[in-house]
C-alpha cells in the first residue's frame, strides 16, 4: 500500500511542478541571502574605512545600520519564502494528496 502510494505521488505531474517550483525558489532565495552576508562580512574584511565612518556627530558607524540590514534582510526574506509556501506550495500539495487518495 505504502509504495503504490509513492509511486502514485511521484508520478503525479503536480509533484514535479511543486518539486522544481520550491526548489528553485529555495535556491535563488539562498543565494540572495548569501549574496547579502558575506557582502557583509567582506565589507567588514575589506573596506574598513566605510564601515568606521561615523555617522552624524554621534558615535554610531555605518556597520551598525548596515549589519542591522543584513538582520533585517533575513526576517524578511523568511517572510517571503513563507508567504509562498502558504499560498502556492500549499494548494499545490493539497492538490497533490486530493488527486493520490481517490
Amino acid at each position: 500500500m505504502q509504495d503504490d502510494l509513492v509511486r502514485r505521488i511521484k508520478s503525479d505531474p503536480d509533484y514535479h511542478r511543486l518539486v522544481s517550483a520550491r526548489s528553485r525558489y529555495g535556491w535563488t532565495l539562498a543565494i540572495i541571502m548569501l549574496i547579502v552576508y558575506y557582502g557583509y562580512i567582506l565589507l567588514i574584511a575589506f573596506d574598513k574605512e566605510l564601515m568606521s565612518k561615523k555617522l552624524g556627530a554621534g558615535v554610531m558607524t555605518w556597520g551598525i545600520p548596515i549589519g542591522i540590514f543584513v538582520i533585517v534582510f533575513t526576517v524578511i526574506i523568511t517572510g517571503i519564502y513563507v508567504r509562498r509556501a502558504n499560498s502556492e506550495f500549499d494548494d499545490l500539495t493539497e492538490s497533490i494528496k486530493r488527486k493520490v487518495s481517490k
